[in-house]
Parts: C-alpha cells; structure tokens; sequence
C-alpha cells in the first residue's frame, strides 16, 4: 500500500516537474525531466528506498528552486547556466549512486 502511494504521488512531482519544465527551453529544463524518469524508474524497480527517494527529491525540489529564480529576469546568463548544469551534474552522480549502491528495501 505504501509502495502504490509513494508511486502515485512521485507521478504527481513528475507531471508537475513536466508541466512547469515545458516553459523553459534548453538543456537545463530538458535534464531536470530525465533525471525525474531515472527517479520514477528506480522506484518502480525497488533501486530507492523512501530515504534516499527523499533526499533525491529535496535535491531535485532546490534544482527547481534556483531555476525558476534564475529565469525570473527572463534572461539565463552564461554564468547562471553554467551554476544549474554543476548542480544538474551532482544530482546526476548522487541519482546513480543511490541506484547502484545495492541496498534493498
């Protein structure tokens, strides 16, 4: 029942995440939905437990966060783009390690 509810609800991040992304063009936006589908697959296959699909999706929430501050001007400048990829990088590492590090639920 837990694993049903903990799935229903990341579908809603995703369809938010997906939804709010679409008004952004780029690399950046585009990352951010990959990222949330390696999140979504790796609770449909058990590789996350609900403490690291936690930290992932704080991780993930604060990406969200800096983005929408970030194009708030409407203008992404070198250097902004270069702090989100960075970041967009470290959540890339920490998703695959949390998926790899072969701890069952």
């Amino acid at each position: 029942m837990k694993k049903a509810l903990m799935m229903l609800v990341m579908a809603g991040v995703i369809i938010i995440f997906m939804g709010a992304n679409a008004t952004f063009a780029g690399r950046i936006s585009n990352r951010q939905i990959i990222q949330q589908k390696r999140i979504h697959q790796g609770i449909r296959t058990g590789e996350l437990t609900g403490c690291e699909i936690r930290r992932i999706e704080r991780q993930q929430h604060r990406i969200q966060r800096q983005k929408k501050r970030t194009w708030s001007d409407g203008l992404l400048t070198p250097r902004e783009r270069l702090r989100m990829e960075r970041k967009q990088d470290r959540a890339n590492r920490h998703i695959y390690r949390l998926k790899h590090n072969d701890r069952i639920r």
